[in-house]
């Protein structure tokens, strides 16, 4: 009864739209937030096709946490969790308000309850605002992150985003923010610039694609039993679950693409997923 309590609360601070898409974002290196390459022109692209949304929550890799919490100020900072990189990176703002009132919501909308904490001292974190930035340049649309439970397994992150799908509804749009494939320790610096996979990385990414695209999500959920080629590109699963929480929003008849399906330095790829209803 809560949960329904908490969509009707819900049902307050937006009004009903039509069904919002949901995004996976390979949001790469923190430079992709000033440089101009394939990768962030997608990006302009795609925010130059979005509606506008009534408010955008963000499940980023770089946000881990005991417990799953929410943000819940009003002004999140705009942190800069990186080092080693120009200046005029560590001088961007991305300004965007935040949502109290659907923080308190989502944190009430979820069973069992106590599940999502309310969080008043992160922000926003280079997987969000360096993506986010792209789609809606004037910041004017409130933006909270969902935290990853590092002590959860993979089927409990997919079960906690299903019960965020009524967002959809309401003008939200949710985006998972990380890396599909991602081993920084095996990056051919060399070759970091360049389209280029080792087979490990090109087997796992080719039969991800695949299972995206047929909506194969136990596949998807159990990536730990499917060998070697997987444990070497997803060797901690920080930027491979935000993913889940994507995919878990589908409905059957949405549709599915993928863009910027491109490797990089042999170990990464910046793969990014939207699924939309027809």
């Amino acid at each position: 009864m809560a949960t329904l309590n908490h969509l009707e609360q819900l049902s307050k601070s937006f009004d009903n739209s039509s069904r919002m898409p949901v995004l996976f974002l390979g949001h790469g290196s923190p430079m992709n937030a000033i440089e101009d390459n394939e990768f962030v022109r997608e990006f302009k692209a795609l925010g130059e096709r979005l509606d506008q949304p009534n408010a955008i929550v963000v499940v980023s890799a770089h946000w881990e946490t005991t417990g799953t919490l929410v943000t819940a100020m009003n002004q999140p900072r705009t942190i800069h969790d990186f080092g080693g990189f120009p200046q005029a990176l560590y001088e961007v703002q991305y300004p965007a308000p935040g949502h109290p009132e659907l923080a308190n919501d989502i944190a009430k909308m979820v069973e069992p309850e106590n599940t999502i904490a309310l969080d008043e001292r992160w922000g926003l974190d280079h997987g969000s605002w360096t993506v986010v930035r792209h789609l809606f340049p004037k910041a004017n649309v409130p933006v909270i992150q969902l935290s990853l439970d590092r002590t959860k397994p993979a089927n409990y992150h997919y079960e906690l985003a299903q019960q965020l799908k009524k967002l959809r509804d309401k003008g939200v749009l949710v985006i998972g923010s990380g890396n599909i494939i991602h081993n920084l320790r095996r990056v051919a610096w060399d070759k970091l610039n360049e389209n280029y996979a080792y087979d490990w990385a090109l087997k796992a990414s080719q039969d991800i694609n695949n299972w995206i695209l047929e909506g194969n999500h136990e596949n998807l959920i159990n990536f730990r039993k499917h060998g070697a080629e997987f444990d070497l590109s997803i060797p901690t699963p920080e930027h491979y679950l935000p993913l889940l929480y994507t995919m878990a929003l589908q409905d059957s008849k949405d549709d599915v693409s993928l863009f910027n399906d491109q490797p990089l330095g042999g170990s990464l790829t910046m793969t990014s997923v939207q699924i939309s209803a027809n």
